[in-house]
């Protein structure tokens, strides 16, 4: 089990105040007329962004309290804490241990960071794919409907409803739920508990979550420049290695990724301590096979792919792929550099629909190490 107290977290939330009239801005007392026409206008605006930023420091709070799993113990950030780039810090597991000693997961945590910009779920008919949707398998259309999950997951925080209520009730911030969702709204268990998903939504909203504070954005910003061995990489990434294909890099603020479902053809990870469940948790044992999307679409089309994750803080958020098989980015790019051509290699976990656009890059080890290092500069907080 994880405890993981909250260090001191700023949200910054400029971005919110765009949107205020110009006459705040300007420093000069506007005439009495213009300020007679634009006060309703004013106190709306700075109301509802009161409102926002009121939901979003909500969000925030319950967001890091433990006090909302069962048994007490186990946060939001306990398995997306900040410092390891909103991933699990316990990276030596291949998947997330629950709040409940010896229960895992059976897909390792996909980080939160950028998450506010994966769209919902749908089909691009002009790419003839599915694209989208909040969790590796694209299962949760919103950031709301996602962070009603792992509530109630017995394998992650493992409470119910009423009990995820009950505890916001005797919280120290029970009263600003109150003034946030108004009077009594702790009362109704259904209602609330989808206002407590819309403010930790609200909070994952925030630049604390997408910063684009990397080296990647700072070059771009032309405020700093690659080393070589960066720009090396950079080239690989865009052209041999063809990393661009799916995490697409564009002049400024790339989330690395174009949301797209792939089955890589990667194995199953007999490491992984899901298997090991009893059978109330996971009744097929060794045999368990990840479908991926194809479970969620109930389509064989779709078996074994996975959502394109973002490479942002890629670097930090090790283990890598859906079943956390792969400890380092040096073990990713062998598989795409050789799955094809490995003798050793092991078979996939799902045979069809594999990807065959990688398995034979033909890298060196001088371009992988290249390679690493332009993915090293995604880390979110660089400075020069």
């Amino acid at each position: 089990m994880k405890n993981y107290s909250k260090n001191s977290i700023f949200i910054n939330s400029r971005f919110l105040f765009y949107s205020f009239p110009l006459l705040l801005l300007s420093g000069c007392l506007p005439a009495e007329d213009v300020l007679t026409t634009n006060m309703d206008t004013t106190t709306a605006a700075v109301a509802g962004i009161n409102a926002v930023v009121s939901m979003q420091a909500l969000g925030e709070k319950l967001y890091f309290d433990e006090n909302l799993s069962s048994p007490v113990g186990q946060s939001c950030a306990s398995c997306h804490l900040p410092e390891a780039g909103f991933a699990d810090p316990d990276s030596h597991f291949p998947v997330s241990e629950g709040v409940i000693s010896g229960r895992f997961g059976n897909r390792n945590t996909p980080t939160a960071s950028y998450a506010a910009a994966i769209p919902e779920l749908q089909f691009d008919i002009l790419r003839n794919r599915f694209l989208g949707g909040q969790f590796l398998d694209g299962r949760a259309n919103t950031l709301e409907e996602q962070a009603q999950g792992p509530f109630l997951n017995p394998l992650e925080m493992n409470n119910t409803k009423q009990g995820v209520i009950e505890a916001v009730r005797l919280s120290n911030y029970a009263s600003d739920f109150e003034i946030v969702f108004g009077q009594d709204s702790l009362d109704d268990v259904d209602s609330a508990y989808e206002e407590i998903a819309q403010a930790i939504a609200e909070f994952e909203r925030t630049e604390l979550f997408s910063p684009f504070s990397a080296k990647l954005d700072a070059v771009q910003a032309r405020t700093a420049v690659f080393t070589q061995a960066e720009q090396r990489g950079l080239n690989l990434f865009t052209g041999k290695a063809d990393c661009g294909r799916c995490h697409g890099l564009t002049n400024t603020q790339s989330v690395l990724t174009d949301f797209s479902y792939h089955n890589l053809g990667v194995q199953a990870n007999i490491n992984n301590p899901f298997y090991s469940l009893d059978s109330s948790l996971n009744s097929d044992g060794n045999a368990f096979v990840d479908l991926g999307l194809g479970a969620v679409l109930n389509d064989a089309r779709e078996n074994g792919k996975f959502r394109v994750p973002t490479l942002r803080n890629v670097a930090i958020t090790a283990p890598y792929m859906h079943n956390g098989v792969f400890d380092s980015l040096q073990q990713v790019i062998d598989f795409y550099n050789s799955r094809d051509t490995n003798p050793d290699q092991p078979p996939a976990e799902v045979d069809v629909n594999k990807d065959r656009g990688i398995g034979d890059l033909r890298l060196t080890q001088g371009e992988i190490d290249d390679l690493i290092a332009f993915l090293n500069t995604f880390t979110d907080g660089y400075n020069q």
